[in-house]
């Protein structure tokens, strides 16, 4: 299989990284000289110099014999034009682009990117996606991640044990089914120390763990309890950064939260009084700096449950988010991009962070994997994913029990939904062709957990 990565910026790297450690054959165009060279020697890949949508450029990559081209550059013109360029002049069997302005992106101009128009395969837009991540995680609120699986009927939840309400803390996993029967529940991932791996039976979760279970979704508000979690969801909300995240996610927490108050606080006086026409009623848009006390206090941050940092400014959003905990607010919801920062944030109070670039990544990476998958998550850029799939008829997964078929160490079967039943396996539960299964496999166990899962052809992405 052969890719073409037009953009090497964080995503855009990621990506050829992951495809590049999968054997798959990666070209990385960039604009700046210097983005190209770095991906090209830290990188099992080729990276080249050139505008991304320039057909000659195009070609040098290789496009007449590129399987997939993923367009992730700053552009979202240059994004599109490449995808045009690349079916129109290369018949490229498959095309990515990242798209941000909200303008391309309603339902009206859907069409645009029909075959016969501007034929863009899959659309990603990373600021909806982040609205909806933070929508999700609201409504968990003792949850620092959520993610639903199989049309809603499971849930992957990121949980931190640093309580010592949490009833799974000095016990091995498997005691669990003892502790809660019935449990519905599996223990995917266990995060400690900043060091994050597959737990086994005669693993305990200790204080301070995060730990990553996978659980029917009519048991999550159980389960919950069981771990710690009582939390209700927020009635006073506070929203800083009217950018598309913000203000796609006010109009969200509008229309499935109708009785929370919500007060969005935006720097810029043009923007906030667009945002102010926009909402309506909704929410109460603020004109002023989040960072100035006196505009959180006029937030009335003392009696809000959660605030929401989702400005373009990662320092703004720590910053804000530590001010609002300090003045009373229970919750700290927080946009960072920057990956370094990631150790540091616990220890400064924030409850919940939320990557774009991780959430992006995850959104692209679903559809390089085998058709066989349907959904992806990545947990963290040096651990693995989070994979439903579909069990083919010709794979060896469905060829015996799961302690038969030889599942690879660093893979890890939480759920399998078949029909309208979620079946929480044992090392005995054979799994049928048509099943959905959701897995946990790390990065170092892909490469043999996709020959099982799919079999051994690959011949699509």
């Amino acid at each position: 299989m052969r890719v073409i990565v037009c953009g090497a910026g964080q995503v855009g790297s990621t990506i050829a990284r992951h495809l590049a450690t999968e054997g798959i054959d990666v070209t990385v165009i960039d604009s700046s000289p210097e983005q190209a060279r770095r991906v090209d020697e830290s990188y099992d890949v080729r990276g080249m110099v050139g505008h991304a949508s320039h057909p000659e450029v195009l070609e040098r990559a290789g496009a007449q014999d590129a399987d997939m081209l993923i367009a992730v550059t700053r552009s979202d013109e240059v994004n599109m034009v490449a995808c045009q360029v690349a079916y129109s002049l290369f018949n490229v069997r498959r095309r990515i682009a990242r798209v941000r302005h909200s303008g391309y992106l309603e339902k009206s101009r859907l069409g645009l990117y029909a075959r016969d128009q501007m034929p863009i395969d899959v659309i990603i837009s990373p600021e909806m996606e982040v609205a909806s991540g933070i929508e999700r995680r609201f409504r968990t609120p003792g949850a620092f991640d959520t993610v639903p699986l199989a049309e809603g009927r499971v849930q992957l939840l990121g949980i931190h044990c640093n309580s010592g309400a949490c009833s799974l803390i000095g016990h091995p996993l498997s005691e669990l089914k003892s502790l809660l029967p019935d449990a519905g529940l599996v223990v995917l991932g266990i995060v400690r120390d900043g060091e994050a791996f597959v737990p086994h039976g005669q693993d305990r979760v200790e204080r301070g763990d995060d730990v990553y279970v996978v659980a029917e979704t009519r048991r999550v508000d159980r389960i919950m309890r069981f771990l710690g979690h009582e939390e209700e969801i927020a009635r006073r909300v506070i929203i800083v950064g009217g950018g598309n995240v913000g203000l796609n996610l006010a109009k969200r927490l509008a229309r499935s939260a109708p009785a929370t108050s919500i007060r969005l606080i935006e720097h810029s006086r043009e923007r906030a009084e667009f945002i102010s026409q926009e909402l309506g009623d909704s929410a109460v848009v603020l004109h002023g700096d989040a960072l100035d006390k006196e505009t959180l206090i006029e937030a009335n941050v003392q009696a809000a449950e959660t605030i929401i940092a989702v400005t373009n400014d990662d320092e703004t959003n720590i910053f804000t988010s530590v001010l609002a905990k300090r003045e009373g607010c229970a919750r700290a919801i927080t946009l960072v991009n920057k990956s370094s920062y990631e150790p540091l944030l616990p220890t400064l109070g924030i409850d919940t962070v939320v990557a774009p670039n991780a959430i992006t990544i995850s959104s692209i990476l679903r559809h390089v994997r085998h058709r066989s998958v349907s959904a992806l998550y990545t947990l963290r850029e040096d651990f693995g994913e989070v994979i439903e799939a579909t069990a083919q008829a010709g794979s060896r997964l469905v060829h015996g029990s799961i302690r038969q078929v030889g599942v690879p160490e660093g893979m890890l079967i939480g759920a399998i939904v078949r029909g309208d039943e979620v079946i929480i396996p044992t090392s005995s539960t054979v799994i049928e062709p048509g099943d959905r299964v959701i897995v946990l496999v790390t990065y170092r166990a892909l490469r043999k957990a996709e020959a099982l899962l799919a079999g051994p052809s690959r011949d699509e992405p």
